[in-house]
């Protein structure tokens, strides 16, 4: 597998957006993607505003704060993933919803990518069933 430069993060909610945070934060490139354009302004939002706390409190500086955001993109089509190393899906906890998103990604992505999910309940397993890439599906439950 090639190194991880590009990470794609589906769901814009809290987790997502945090987890987009971290990624971007860590020098990441990210494509942060909602079905809905709102959240999207709503993560981009709240992220700034963590950033900014982080500036305030001098645990990091103004240009890192600035060269993280810049590292991080968002839009409401998954086919924006199509070239990305990595994805993580934080998206409504449904099984069925979430199966047919991996097995989208599995067709959209190339086959060395990893899918990982931040699922609170669903098995990982189940949701690597529905790839070709059983191998290539992680995930963290709570």
């Amino acid at each position: 597998m090639a190194d991880i430069k590009r990470v794609g993060v589906i769901g814009a909610g809290t987790m997502g957006n945090g987890i987009a945070q971290v990624f971007a934060q860590s020098g990441f490139q990210v494509q942060l993607v909602d079905a809905v354009e709102p959240a999207l302004g709503r993560a981009r939002a709240t992220i700034e505003k963590s950033l900014g706390k982080f500036v305030e409190k001098g645990k990091l500086k103004a240009e890192d704060r600035d060269a993280a955001l810049g590292r991080l993109t968002t839009g409401t089509s998954v086919e924006a993933l199509a070239d990305v190393d990595f994805v993580v899906e934080a998206i409504v906890e449904d099984v069925e919803a979430k199966r047919t998103l991996f097995r989208h990604l599995d067709a959209l992505t190339r086959p060395d990518v990893i899918l990982s999910s931040n699922t609170s309940s669903i098995s990982i397993t189940l949701l690597g069933a529905a790839t070709g890439r059983r191998t290539r599906c992680s995930g963290c439950t709570s």
